[in-house]
């Protein structure tokens, strides 16, 4: 029986104003990723979407095109399309409660405030879908978070944030080719 199809999703805001900026570090992992199986990307749908192997395992990257906060209508259409279940996809954001470059993988739960996962939650009417969360710090005033995480990392954070990329390719491909409690127990902290 051949292996079923991953969904890695990375949320992020299209165009290149919004490049390297905290809140596309889901994009950041996508293109880490598109490099490591060579693969390009392509329209498709409400995506731009990248199809190859890993390990003779099935991939797909996903980087939805509408905006952070309206991720879910994308998704639920690359789902369905598959024929996928929320367990087959990965989706990976941007954290404001975690450390800069501090990542974190869980199989379900919680939106913890995440506009962009609420919609994804909502769109598959489930909360049961593997994430992973990329600490981006917080060092922002009182009502300053939405102009924080539209802006770059600084000279001492970019470090931290490729280290950060490069271990959350992995921990992708490892979900891809070993599973989800592999991926965790390997890439977890």
């Amino acid at each position: 029986m051949a292996a079923p199809l991953r969904l890695i999703i990375g949320l992020g805001n299209p165009g290149p104003s919004y490049d390297r900026t905290r809140h596309n570090i889901g994009f950041e992992v996508i293109d880490a990723l598109s490099e490591r199986i060579n693969e390009p990307f392509k329209q498709k749908g409400q995506s731009l979407f990248a199809k190859g192997a890993w390990r003779g395992r099935p991939v797909g990257l996903v980087k939805p095109q509408t905006f952070m906060n309206r991720s879910g209508t994308a998704v639920e259409d690359l789902v369905r399309k598959n024929g996928l279940s929320p367990q087959d996809i990965m989706v990976i954001v941007d954290d404001i409660h975690l450390a800069t470059g501090v990542i974190r993988i869980r199989g379900e739960g919680g939106t913890g405030g995440h506009n962009g996962l609420e919609d994804i939650a909502d769109w598959l009417d489930s909360n049961k879908f593997p994430r992973m969360r990329i600490g981006v710090g917080n060092n922002f005033g009182s009502g300053q978070q939405a102009n924080y995480v539209l802006e770059t990392f600084s000279d001492d954070e970019r470090p931290l944030m490729d280290k950060a990329v490069e271990k959350a390719r992995d921990a992708c491909l490892a979900f891809v080719t070993d599973g989800l409690m592999t991926a965790m127990n390997r890439y977890n902290g």
